[in-house]
C-alpha cells in the first residue's frame, strides 16, 4: 500500500464487517478515510439489527469521513461525463481524487478512471 493514508469504497468494509481477515490486515495501522456515501450505503443495508448498526458504528468511527465538499462534486461532473459509472461510485472516486489517495476496493469498474490510484482487492 503506498503510504499510510486510504480511501476505502463500501465493499472492503462490507468484507471487514463479515471478518474477511485480508482487509482487516491491510486497513491495520492505516488512516482510513470514507465518503459520506459510503456511510450511507452501509447503514442502508435492509434488515440491520442493533448489534449490526452498533458494529458499523464503531468501525466508522474509527474512520475519517469526507462530505460532499464542493471539490468533489467537481469531480464527480466531470467523471460522470466522462465515464461510465454509478452516481456513488462516482462519488466515492472523486473522494478518493479529491483527497489524493489511493481507493481500496474489489469494485474493477474503477479501473477505468484516469488517474486514479487503486488498491484492488481479489475476492
Amino acid at each position: 500500500m503506498n503510504g499510510i493514508r486510504v480511501v476505502s469504497d463500501t465493499n472492503p468494509l462490507v468484507y471487514l464487517l463479515n471478518g474477511n481477515e485480508e482487509v482487516g490486515r491491510l486497513l491495520d495501522g492505516k488512516e482510513c478515510w470514507v465518503s459520506v456515501i459510503t456511510e450511507l450505503e452501509l447503514f442502508g443495508k435492509k434488515n440491520l439489527t442493533t448489534a449490526d448498526k452498533k458494529e458499523i458504528q464503531i468501525l466508522l468511527d474509527s474512520c475519517y469521513i469526507t462530505d460532499l465538499l464542493p471539490g468533489i462534486k467537481r469531480i464527480t461532473k466531470n467523471l460522470q461525463q466522462t465515464n461510465s459509472l454509478k452516481l456513488p461510485d462516482a462519488i466515492i472516486a472523486a473522494t478518493a481524487l479529491y483527497l489524493g489517495l489511493p481507493l481500496l476496493t474489489a469494485d474493477k469498474a474503477f479501473k477505468k478512471i484516469k488517474d486514479i490510484e487503486l488498491i484492488l482487492l481479489d475476492v
